[in-house]
């Protein structure tokens, strides 16, 4: 009994020395970034009513704890310098050493801003020559959660140099180390970014709540915790695959799929190279079946073939005939499998891929012409329909599943951390309902802005780059649409937005120049935050005149002067549409600050386009300071996108 007695008494004591202790936010670590010239927010809990001091570069700020344990106070504003040390003391003391003051930046979005300095184009060079200790950059765990938690995934502040900056966003960098060059003074970097997200997932549920477009379908967000929410989903996930596939998962077996001989006459289509989350599978983590036939003459069975799949997210394994030919385990790689003489067929032959998704987008994607079968001389495109079968469904809710994940537990935590302004790079997720995201951007901004209690936070954010998506001013199309979303988006104070259509890659929707794409956002901060005046964006669209069968177009943002790099003069990128609302491709050129443009096939011209296209790479119009023309339209009679809204699923258990 007295033993008894004595392990309650340890464990109670060791309860509330846990309990007592002072405990801070995870943003706070080693190697950290204050932002300079604001009051800096420290925050933290405690024991309820316990004093805490907090010193920092020779100041001393004294607060207690409230009845929940929580404090939070705020540091007298700084000048850029350092190093420093944060000191926490109550109960017990905490030390943030080697910190720093200066500009910092929340860097977010999908893969386009997660993407790094080591997979970026000049990498090795890039990581070699780094060497700016006074940027620093943190990277926040991906983590979803239902709730706002309070605090991150722990994520640490590294110094930039060659042994860290790899793991950089490679946006953010290069941003970064454009600002530090011209102000010469330290750059925290807060990368809260996950690759394949929509924007929905960024919004806090207060913002939805705000909104018109929105406050419906946030009321129909279960409030159950992760756990029961994953359960609900994967359900209701199951019971529209299997009526899609017509059987039930559990009747499956799986380890037929590879075979030869395995009847697939019955299984749904895709469209490949493509992310099934735009096609009929839609938002889906877990594992998934590709089959498609080709056919062989016996003159390619003598030599060895070569299988080549284009990228595929996740990770996959890869049959021939039912004989394993190869597997890859990296979303990012190009799939090149060699097949030895033996194993194809006189006649049909079949291609069985088994895919794992783990999160984000899914499946088969990249350049068309990367998907191909070639044996000899004979080359058969791959691309187009592919026979699909889901295997199983992931036991988790992903990020994009429902609403508001991301942002309560990657942005929330950060709340009221002291920064600059956002740069933002996402859209590509949202590409399938464009039209919607001229008032989800907004939201979002919106949102982040009344979340800090700063509503002239810099915001500035990457217009969807060049990409071989489907569709043109004759059919509509959603990318151009996406773009035009993000331009409308500039009619909000204080933000700004990079264009990068020319330099994007049409088969890549990861470009690997993130080193413009850094130096424009770095430009307009420069100009509009830190009062370096200078030319931070290419040509808009004004005005147009009609005279006869010509198109006049004025331009704001023309720098010193509109300019095309083509020797002939030849401005590509526009064309030019009657009354039929047909369009044509139109001759164009410079006449002083205005463009002319026509077609011998449009006698009356009413409407123009430029860069109507996700692949914009022909786009040709730039100010002399080169920064390319912002797409835009005249009109607005084809939006295909328009009745495309964010919805959650009706869910069942």
């Amino acid at each position: 009994m007295k033993k008894k007695y004595l392990l309650f008494i340890v464990v109670f004591c060791a309860a509330l020395t846990m309990y007592a202790e002072v405990v801070l936010p995870k943003i706070f670590s080693d190697n950290m970034v204050l932002q300079r010239h604001v009051m800096i927010p420290v925050w933290g809990k405690a024991d309820v009513n316990e004093k805490i001091v907090v010193k920092f570069n020779g100041k001393t700020k004294t607060i207690k704890t409230d009845k929940n344990g929580k404090w939070i106070v705020r540091l007298d504003a700084e000048s850029a310098g350092g190093p420093y040390e944060l000191s926490i003391i109550g109960k017990n003391s905490i030390i943030i050493k080697n910190v720093l003051v200066g500009e910092v930046w929340l860097c977010s979005g999908q893969s386009n801003m997660e993407w790094t300095v080591g997979l970026s184009m000049n990498a090795k060079n890039e990581i070699a020559s780094a060497d700016y200790p006074q940027i620093r950059h943190v990277k926040i765990p991906h983590t979803i959660s239902s709730l706002p938690q309070s605090d991150l995934t722990p994520g640490d502040w590294k110094i930039c140099d060659s042994t860290t900056v790899s793991e950089f966003s490679g946006v953010a960098y290069f941003f970064a180390r454009m600002i530090y060059d011209s102000l010469k003074i330290p750059i925290g970097l807060i990368n809260s970014s996950w690759g394949g997200t929509n924007i929905e997932t960024w919004i806090s549920r207060a913002g939805f709540e705000s909104s018109d477009e929105y406050k419906e379908m946030i009321a129909g967000m279960p409030n159950f915790d992760l756990d029961s929410l994953s359960k609900i989903y994967v359900r209701s996930s199951e019971l529209r695959i299997e009526a899609m596939q017509g059987t039930k998962l559990a009747d499956l077996n799986p380890v037929l799929f590879k075979e030869f001989s395995f009847d697939d006459s019955n299984w749904p289509q895709l469209i490949a190279p493509q992310l099934w989350e735009q096609q009929s599978i839609g938002e889906l983590d877990g594992v998934v079946w590709l089959r498609k036939t080709i056919v062989l003459s016996a003159s390619d069975l003598k030599k060895e073939g070569v299988l080549e799949l284009a990228k595929i997210d996740d990770d996959d394994i890869t049959y021939l005939n039912g004989i394993k030919v190869g597997s890859t385990n990296r979303w990012d790689t190009k799939r090149k499998y060699t097949i030895p003489v033996g194993i194809l067929k006189e006649g049909k032959n079949v291609i069985a891929v088994r895919v794992v998704d783990n999160g984000g987008g899914g499946g088969i994607y990249g350049d068309s012409s990367d998907l191909k079968f070639s044996v000899g001389e004979t080359v058969i495109k791959l691309s187009g329909n592919w026979k699909f079968h889901v295997e199983s469904i992931k036991k988790a809710t992903n990020e994009n599943s429902l609403p508001s994940l991301c942002y309560n537990a990657m942005i929330n935590p950060l709340i009221p951390y002291a920064f600059q302004g956002v740069l933002w790079y996402q859209g590509e997720s949202n590409s399938g309902r464009s039209y919607q995201y001229r008032k989800a951007f907004p939201l979002l901004i919106n949102d982040w802005r009344q979340k800090w209690n700063n509503p002239n936070m810099p915001f500035y954010f990457v217009q969807l780059a060049t990409f071989n998506t489907s569709g043109n001013s004759n059919e509509g199309c959603g990318w151009a649409e996406l773009r035009e979303a993000q331009t409308m988006t500039l009619s909000l104070p204080n933000t700004g937005m990079c264009v990068t259509t020319d330099i994007g890659v049409p088969w890549d929707i990861h470009p690997t120049n993130k080193q413009d794409v850094g130096k424009r956002l770095a430009a307009i901060a420069l100009n509009n935050v830190y009062n370096k005046k200078m030319i931070c964006s290419g040509p808009m669209y004004k005005s147009m005149e009609i005279k006869d069968n010509q198109a006049i177009l004025s331009f704001d943002n023309i720098g010193t002067g509109l300019f095309t790099p083509d020797k002939y003069g030849y401005i590509k990128g526009f064309e030019i549409a009657g009354k039929d609302s047909v369009f044509h491709y139109a001759k164009a050129f410079i006449k002083g600050k205005t463009i002319v443009l026509f077609s011998e096939k449009v006698e009356n011209p009413v409407v123009v386009h430029f860069g109507w296209v996700g692949d914009a790479s022909d786009c040709n119009l730039f100010n002399r300071e080169g920064f390319p023309a912002v797409p835009f339209r005249t009109d607005e009679w084809k939006t295909v996108t328009k009745d495309e809204k964010y919805k959650i699923e009706k869910m069942k258990l």
